[in-house]
């Protein structure tokens, strides 16, 4: 499955009852992959939420991740996962998932992370934190170097933490293939227009 540069937006708890709406709103200003993260440990719900927004991301031919939980990916039925580094063996998630999944990786502020991520068959690299984030504010910061040295990896770059359209053009321009923005889209009056303003900056 190929992953479209542009905005990859990531779920926040704090939508609430608001979750499928804002991300239909998302998904029609033309986010190009989705996320659904959820640390809780409310099982029943979080399947039933993840289904509700794969059936969504089916409307628009959006891609459906998972945070953190492959066993919820497989039951789900979803296009891929995300892993952060303790979150599970991306090569495990590959030979369950198969060759087509979306497999994403956390690698933080290392190259050397994102060369095991890589040969352990990741389908892009994530770096972060970019700027100070909301969602994890003790999060290490990554550099636009890092960024544009991870272009030789030939796999697609993308950027995470306190990204918003006034600081994310710099980010784009050092080698972001995708924003993965959590805060500045959902807080923001119409969710819409504001993937679209994010969009024009690709």
């Amino acid at each position: 499955m190929t992953i479209r540069r542009g905005l990859y937006a990531i779920t926040d708890n704090a939508l609430g009852e608001q979750l499928l709406p804002a991300v239909r709103a998302a998904l029609e200003g033309g986010i190009v992959l989705l996320q659904y993260r959820d640390k809780s440990a409310d099982h029943a719900r979080r399947e039933q939420e993840a289904r509700a927004l794969l059936a969504l991301c089916r409307e628009f031919s959006c891609p459906l991740l998972i945070n953190d939980d492959l066993a919820l990916a497989l039951e789900v039925g979803a296009d891929g996962v995300h892993l952060g580094r303790h979150d599970g063996a991306l090569r495990t998630a590959r030979e369950k998932m198969g060759p087509a999944a979306i497999i994403g990786a956390t690698c933080h502020d290392s190259l050397g992370l994102a060369a095991e991520a890589a040969s352990a068959g990741a389908s892009y690299l994530a770096f972060g934190a970019i700027h100070a984030s909301r969602t994890k504010p003790g999060a290490g910061t990554a550099s636009l170097a890092t960024l544009a040295a991870a272009r030789h990896f030939n796999l697609p770059v993308v950027a995470i933490g306190g990204i918003s359209t006034d600081n994310a053009a710099p980010v784009i321009a050092a080698g972001a293939d995708c924003l993965a923005v959590i805060s500045d889209l959902w807080q923001a009056p119409d969710i819409r227009a504001h993937v679209r303003e994010f969009s024009r900056l690709f």
